[in-house]
Parts: structure tokens; C-alpha cells; sequence
């Protein structure tokens, strides 16, 4: 008999890959509804329970809370710094020596910005190899790890694309090798470097392009990946327990392998 297209997407929905991303199913009856209401990250951010030890301290909630920290550092003192800058040409470098020598406490909100970016990009680091280390990738997790990786490469976009708005020789420099270094992408080189500069060259198009993804579209996608890893892991069951939950798994899979024998 041939399947139709809504058996295939049965058959989609029972995947392990659809099972992690969407956990409450599809379907009419009132549980399917309830489940697809308190599993909407926009409808249920904030769980009503909350276990104890989630609200305990750790390594693991030291290195995700300081990453989120610096995060609202960044997000505060971007939007100051804002107030100061001009996203063109003849008036970049101007702002960025108005804001080290005439703007009032400048120089500390530039530096505050500057090393909350860097200690970001180490946070993550370190809680990503926290999280591998120890584990908490695997089921019912997969799915955040990939949220997390995104978190990882959108953090790196950040300071990538903050490098070049001072618009210093360095800051010039440094993106003009970058760029060209796309530009050695097979196939897509080229197409991925005009498409990061807006033309040929590092010049006043490249310096628009950056600041608006800087100032608008990574921190926006920022904090729409966070909401959902911070619901995530209130829907996973809280932070990793090792003590605990590799017993639990393999409880788990001990029981299935039990009820696939017994069938």
C-alpha cells in the first residue's frame, strides 16, 4: 500500500530528532492541546516548579549565569556607547577618540564593553566544554547542546563584527584578512566574501553592514536562542545531575529493552 504524505509526516513526528526539538506532540484531544500551550517557549517560559537543586549553586550555574551576566553587561553599555558612535567613514574614528578623551567616564564604558566581550567569549568556552565533559549533551539535552552551539557561534559573529566599528588600522586590517580568508571558500568564496563587505573592499558599506548586525540582528538572535535555552532546560528536567541521572538512563533503557523482549 502506498503511504501518503501524512504517513510520512507520522513517521517524521516519531523520529528521535522531532521527539527532541518538539516535545509535545501533535494532535485534537486536550492533552495534546495543554502539551502544545506549556511546551511553547513564547506561551511557557517560566516553569510553575522548579527543583531545588536547579536554584543551588554549581560550576555548571557559575559559568552559564556569568556568561548571561556579561551578556547584559554588553547589551547595557552597547546601547551607551550608541549614543556616541556614527556608523560612517569620517566620523567613526573621531567618535572612538571623543569617547577615550572628551566623553565623560568614556574610556571605562569602552573598556567595560571591550573586556565584558572577551570574558563572554571565554564563558562560553568553558561552559561548552562543561557541558561536553561531563555529558549533559545526551537525551533528553541533544536538542539545547545544538542551541547551545548556536549561542557559541553568535557570540563569536558579536565580537567579530564589533571588531571592526573603532575603524583603526587594526580594526581594518584584521577584517580585511578575515574577509579574504572566506574569500578561500570553495564554491562560495567570493559570494560569502561580497556578501560580508558589500562590495570588494573594507570600506564604508562594510563598516553599515557590521554595525547593524552588531547593534540589531546578533543580539536580537542572541537573546531569542537564550529564551529558549533557559526554557529548554526547564523542560529537560533542570541542570545535568551526574550523580543521578546516568542511573536514570540506564534505568530507562534497561526498561525498554525488558518491554521489547517481552513483546
Amino acid at each position: 500500500m502506498a503511504k501518503t504524505i501524512g504517513n510520512y509526516f507520522d513517521e517524521l513526528r516519531g523520529t528521535r530528532v522531532w521527539r527532541s526539538v518538539f516535545r509535545g506532540g501533535t494532535g485534537s484531544s486536550t492533552l495534546r492541546r495543554s502539551l502544545a500551550i506549556q511546551q511553547n517557549v513564547f506561551l511557557h517560559l517560566f516553569s510553575t516548579k522548579v527543583r531545588r537543586r536547579m536554584v543551588g549553586l554549581s560550576a555548571t550555574w557559575y559559568l552559564g549565569t556569568l556568561t548571561f551576566g556579561t551578556f547584559l553587561i554588553l547589551v547595557v553599555t552597547g546601547i551607551l556607547l550608541m549614543l556616541y558612535y556614527h556608523p560612517s567613514v569620517p566620523q567613526a574614528y573621531a567618535d572612538m577618540k571623543d569617547l577615550q578623551f572628551v566623553v565623560s567616564s568614556g574610556l571605562f564604558l569602552r573598556n567595560l564593553h571591550r573586556w565584558s566581550a572577551h570574558a563572554m567569549v571565554f564563558l562560553v568556552f568553558a561552559h561548552m566544554f562543561k557541558v561536553f565533559y561531563r555529558g549533559a549533551y545526551r537525551p533528553p539535552r541533544e536538542f539545547n547542546w545544538v542551541i547551545g552551539i548556536i549561542l557559541l557561534l553568535v557570540t563569536l559573529f558579536l565580537s567579530y563584527t564589533g571588531y571592526l566599528l573603532p575603524w583603526d588600522q587594526l580594526a581594518f586590517w584584521a577584517i580585511t584578512v578575515g574577509s579574504n580568508i572566506a574569500s578561500a571558500v570553495p564554491l562560495f568564496g567570493n559570494k560569502i566574501h561580497f556578501l560580508m563587505l558589500g562590495g570588494n573592499l573594507v570600506n564604508a558599506n562594510a563598516l553599515l553592514r557590521f554595525y547593524v548586525l552588531h547593534c540589531m540582528i546578533l543580539p536580537l538572535t542572541a537573546i531569542l536562542f537564550i529564551a529558549i535555552h533557559f526554557w529548554r532546560i526547564r523542560k529537560d528536567g533542570g541542570l545535568y545531575a551526574q550523580q543521578s541521572e546516568p542511573k536514570t538512563l540506564a534505568a530507562r533503557a534497561a526498561g525498554s529493552a525488558a518491554a521489547k523482549g517481552a513483546q
